[in-house]
C-alpha cells in the first residue's frame, strides 16, 4: 500500500490513503517515531543511564528530543516541499563526492538500528522460549522479511504499535508506585552534567533518541500524505498540521525514556545493583505486575523489536534506493537489496557480538558518530532553494540546525577524546 501511494504522488489528485502505513503517516508520523522512543535500542540505553548514573543524565533526553522536533520537522519540510527523501535529494542535488560517502555511512547507521532491533527481539525469544540469542536473530530476521516483501506488516502493525505503547505507558504509570526523588530529577532534565566515564552513554542516549534512519525515513513516508502537490495552500496547511503532530508525539516520547531512566535510577541506582543484561530490566516493571513482570517486559520487547526492525529494513531500503535515484517501493530490485543489506549484515554482526546489553548500548553509539553528517546534508539541502523553492530554510531554522550539527559533533569529539 505504501509503495503505491509513493508511486502515485505526482498525480495532481492524489489523495490519501487510509490502510497500513498510509493512515499512521496521515494521522502523523511522530506515532511511529514516538513508538521508537521505546525500541530495545532505547530501553538498554536508558536503563544503563539511570542504572549507572542515577537521574544525572536526564538533561541528555531532553537536548536530544528538542533536536529530534527540529530535525524531523525540518527533513519532513523536505519530503513535502520537493516531492522526495533525503537520500533521493542528496543524489540529485549533491556532487558525489559528497552524497555517496554521507549515504553509505548512513546505510552503515540503518545496519547498526537493525542490529539493535533484532537483537532485542532476540533476547525475548531467549527470555520467553529459551532460544539461543544467534538462532533468535536469524528467526526475527526471516520474520520481518516476510512482512515487508509481502507487505503484510500494514495488517498487524497498529496492533503491535497499541501493546508497544501500552507498555511505554506503564512506565510512566509506575512513577507513581515507586519512590522518585523528583528535586534530582528536576535538576537533572536541565542541568547539563557529563560524569567521568560516562560518554559512552551520553552518545547512545542522543543516537537512540535521534536516529538517522529516521530521518531517511521521515522524508520518504510523510509523502503519503500529501495531494495536489501544485496547490501550494495545500502544501503549507500540511506543513503545519506535521508541526504539530511531530510536537506532541514527542513530547510523550521525552516522557517516557525519561520514566525509563528516573525508574532505572530508583530500582538499580539507588541500590547499587549494577545492571550488565536486559533481563534486568524486567524488574522495573516489578512494582506494577508483579512475578509476571518478566513475561509482559519480554513479550513487549519482542513486539518492539519486530516492529522497530520493519522501520529499520524500510529505511535501508530507502536511503539504498535513494542512491540510485530512486523512491522506496519494495517491488523494486534497489530497495529490496537495501532492506536485505541492512537486515542480514545486522545478524552477522550480533553473531560476534559477546555481550548483548552492551551490544545495543554500542550500536546505539554507532548512530551518534555518524548523525553530524546528515544533519549537516539535511541542513544543505534544505537550505538551497533549488531543492525546496519558496520553502527553503528561513534564518532562524538555519541558526538552529547549525546550532544543533556543532552540538553533536562536539559531543562525538569529546566521545573519542574520553575513548583514546
Amino acid at each position: 500500500m505504501l509503495d503505491k501511494v509513493l508511486s502515485d504522488l505526482k498525480r495532481k489528485d492524489h489523495k490519501p490513503g487510509y490502510g497500513g502505513l498510509d493512515i499512521l503517516r496521515y494521522i502523523g508520523p511522530g506515532l511511529l517515531v514516538t513508538v521508537g522512543f521505546i525500541d530495545p535500542g532505547n530501553w538498554a540505553s536508558n536503563i544503563a543511564a539511570g542504572s549507572g548514573y542515577g537521574y544525572t543524565l536526564l538533561w541528555m533526553v531532553t537536548l536530544s528530543t528538542v533536536m529530534l522536533i527540529i530535525l524531523q520537522h525540518n527533513v519532513a519540510h523536505l519530503g513535502i516541499a520537493s516531492g522526495l527523501c533525503l537520500s533521493e535529494a542528496a543524489s540529485r542535488y549533491l556532487p558525489k563526492w559528497i552524497s555517496r560517502p554521507v549515504l553509505w555511512s548512513a546505510m552503515g547507521a540503518s545496519v547498526s538500528t537493525s542490529l539493535a532491533e533484532i537483537l532485542g527481539a532476540a533476547i525475548a525469544l531467549n527470555m520467553l522460549f529459551k532460544v539461543p540469542v544467534p538462532a533468535g536473530a536469524i528467526l526475527s530476521m526471516v520474520f520481518v522479511m516476510l512482512m515487508l516483501f509481502t507487505n503484510s506488516y500494514r495488517k498487524i502493525e497498529r496492533f503491535i504499535i497499541a501493546l508497544v505503547s501500552l507498555i511505554g505507558l506503564a512506565f510512566l504509570y509506575e512513577l507513581t508506585l515507586v519512590r522518585i526523588d523528583w528535586v534530582s530529577a528536576g535538576i537533572g532534565w536541565v542541568n547539563p552534567s557529563i560524569p567521568e566515564g560516562s560518554m559512552v552513554i551520553v552518545m547512545s542516549v542522543l543516537g537512540a533518541v535521534v536516529m538517522p534512519h529516521n530521518l531517511f525515513l521521515h522524508s520518504e513516508i510523510i509523502q503519503s500524505r500529501q495531494w495536489n502537490l501544485e496547490n501550494e495552500s495545500v502544501i503549507r496547511r500540511q506543513l503545519k498540521y506535521e508541526f504539530f503532530d511531530t510536537l506532541f508525539s514527542m513530547i510523550i516520547g521525552w516522557a517516557i525514556n525519561s520514566a525509563i531512566i528516573m525508574l532505572a535510577a530508583a530500582t538499580f541506582f539507588m541500590h547499587k545493583i549494577p545492571v550488565d543484561e536486559l533481563q534486568q530490566a524486567a524488574d522495573i516493571l516489578k512494582p506494577l505486575l508483579g512475578r509476571g513482570a518478566s513475561v509482559v517486559f519480554a513479550i513487549a520487547l519482542l513486539l518492539s523489536g519486530l516492529s522497530s526492525t520493519v522501520t529499520s529494513g524500510m529505511a535501508g531500503g530507502s536511503i539504498f534506493a535513494g542512491i540510485f535515484g530512486e523512491p522506496y517501493d519494495i517491488r523494486d530490485s534497489h530497495s529490496r537489496l537495501g532492506v536485505i543489506i541492512s537486515l542480514v549484515l545486522a545478524v552477522l554482526v550480533i553473531f560476534l557480538i559477546r555481550n548483548p546489553y552492551q551490544g545495543l548500548i554500542i550500536s546505539q553509539m554507532i548512530l551518534s558518530i555518524q548523525l553530524p553528517f546528515t544533519i549537516f546534508m539535511q541542513l544543505g539541502l534544505t537550505s538551497s532553494r533549488k531543492v525546496m523553492g519558496v520553502h527553503v530554510n528561513k534564518r532562524w531554522t538555519l541558526f538552529l540546525l547549525i546550532l544543533i550539527g556543532a552540538i553533536v559533533t562536539f559531543l562525538n569529539i569529546r566521545l573519542l577524546m574520553s575513548l583514546f
